[in-house]
């Protein structure tokens, strides 16, 4: 009688065992449910990163609920015959499975079965696991805890597999087996699922995964100035792209062809713009768990002129000259016209870099140009450069456009018009006669207006003899917008060739 009470003991102690079991199931299935709809959102939001994942975790599910749903439909069967499920103490008899898996010594088709779905659900986690990386200890331990090698027995003798777990046990006993396959196949559901999150985390933190990147406070510095700049680190991954980029390059939006996505970084293809600082703001926006997390962007770049020239002065050759307006080009090297300015006597500005010096009303012999700049972070630079005072140049007569001493047949000199120039001079200056003196030897000196020999000049000619010569002097001459006294120009010396 003692025996007995201590058999139904037992029984009860498995059966309730069996209860714990699955409830515990219950909760480790719906942990499992929660991860996989998590990882589905994940896998919409970037599924270049989750998609590998989602799809081995949904063959992990499918093997868990396959085998899972064989071994619930097998309990289901073996408890049919009984009123109350848990009345364990009742449950010590083993007819059904010892009638259902064998047929004497040999294993009957619904026991191979049962040993095909153990085979099926190993084999199959494996194969799903075997090229992800730290599996191998979960690998490991399915092939452990669902392996159905022969096994000994307690006299050493080895034995099939399923004969040794199931021939000749109480029904609660095999039924709290079936509840423990069911609660191993969803711990190494939940094993595989967290591990390859972890793996994912893991990965996503490697040192292998970060560059240096490079923070300043401003795109450029000047010689002289102390740098600031700070390296910090950046993790670069080409499976995490933006849902959407908004992006503006001086407040104006970038559009789709001005930049590309390629192995997680936004690159931008765009002109570098006119000489100055351009900024670079907006967002990159991530979808995450559903919804949008946004990522400022605020930087800056700047665009310096291209050098295609090189400075070359000569000493003391900075000149302007009095009574023309002399073009001049004012710049500091990496600052936009508009935040460069120019101040000195008779200087005004024109477009851009453009000025004209008039140094008409300037009195001394030299002027002093102040040049300052503003830079990007809002700092001053200046300059200054002397140049000298010159008057323009003495001009030289001409007739015929000839100057100096020449020949001329007497009717060419009559009809010949008398000129001025500045000689290799740089401005463009066309200098107007508008009277001479005209000088025949023996003859009295005529004063001519205009630019050409009068009636009186012409009669006095007709008087010179072969080979005398004749001058032209005191020739007065005016230039267009020069607001200066122009020099006594030089006299021509011609000599009658008939």
């Amino acid at each position: 009688m003692l025996a007995l009470n201590m058999s139904k003991e037992v029984l009860s102690a498995f059966g309730l065992m069996n209860e714990k079991l699955v409830e515990s199931n219950e909760a480790t299935e719906a942990r499992n449910a929660s991860f996989v709809a998590s990882l589905d959102v994940k896998a919409a939001d970037q599924p270049e990163k989750y998609e590998p994942l989602k799809a081995k975790a949904d063959q992990i599910d499918k093997l868990a609920h396959t085998f899972d749903a064989y071994l619930a439909d097998l309990k289901g069967k073996m408890t049919a015959k009984i009123d109350d499920p848990t009345d364990y103490e009742i449950m010590d008899k083993g007819d059904y499975l010892d009638e259902h898996f064998f047929k004497g010594d040999k294993v009957k088709e619904d026991g191979q079965e049962f040993l095909n779905q153990m085979k099926t659900f190993r084999e199959g986690v494996a194969k799903v696991l075997a090229d992800q990386k730290g599996m191998e200890s979960v690998i490991k331990e399915v092939n452990e805890k669902f392996n159905t090698d022969e096994v000994k027995n307690r006299d050493g003798v080895k034995v099939d597999w399923l004969d040794y777990h199931y021939k000749g046990f109480p029904l609660v006993a095999s039924l709290t087996k079936m509840t423990q396959l069911q609660a191993d196949i969803k711990t190494t559901e939940s094993q595989v699922l967290a591990n390859m999150l972890q793996g994912t985390l893991s990965s996503e933190v490697s040192m292998t995964n970060y560059t240096t990147l490079m923070e300043t406070s401003k795109s450029a510095y000047f010689n002289g100035e102390q740098f600031d700049g700070q390296i910090v680190l950046g993790r670069k991954d080409a499976s995490t792209k933006p849902s959407r980029v908004e992006l503006t390059l001086d407040g104006r939006p970038l559009k789709e062809n001005q930049y590309s996505i390629e192995d997680g970084k936004v690159k931008l293809k765009i002109g570098t713009g006119g000489v100055g600082e351009h900024k670079i703001e907006g967002k990159l926006i991530f979808a995450q768990d559903g919804e949008e997390i946004e990522v400022p962007v605020q930087s800056s770049f700047a665009t310096v002129a291209k050098p295609n020239s090189a400075t070359i002065s000569a000493d003391k050759m900075n000149v302007v000259y009095r009574g023309v307006k002399n073009p001049m080009t004012i710049s500091f090297a990496g600052i936009p016209d508009n935040k460069v300015s120019a101040s000195a006597q008779g200087l005004s500005r024109g477009s851009g870099s453009s000025y004209v010096m008039d140094a008409t009303k300037i009195k001394g012999r030299e002027v002093t140009i102040n040049v300052s700049g503003t830079l990007p972070d809002g700092g001053k630079v200046s300059d200054n450069a002397t140049f000298r005072i010159k008057d323009l140049p003495k001009p030289t007569g001409t007739v015929r456009g000839e100057d100096g001493a020449i020949k001329m047949q007497r009717n060419a000199v009559k009809i010949s018009t008398i000129g001025a120039k500045f000689d290799d001079f740089d401005f463009e200056l066309p200098l107007r006669v508008t009277g001479f003196k005209f000088k025949v030897p023996g003859q009295p000196t005529i004063n001519v207006k205009g630019n050409k020999l009068d009636s009186r000049a012409q009669k006095v000619l007709l008087k010179a003899k072969r080979g005398s010569n004749v001058q032209i002097f005191d020739i007065e001459a005016k230039a267009s917008g020069v607001s200066v006294i122009l020099k006594k120009v030089s006299p021509v010396l011609i000599e009658l060739t008939n």
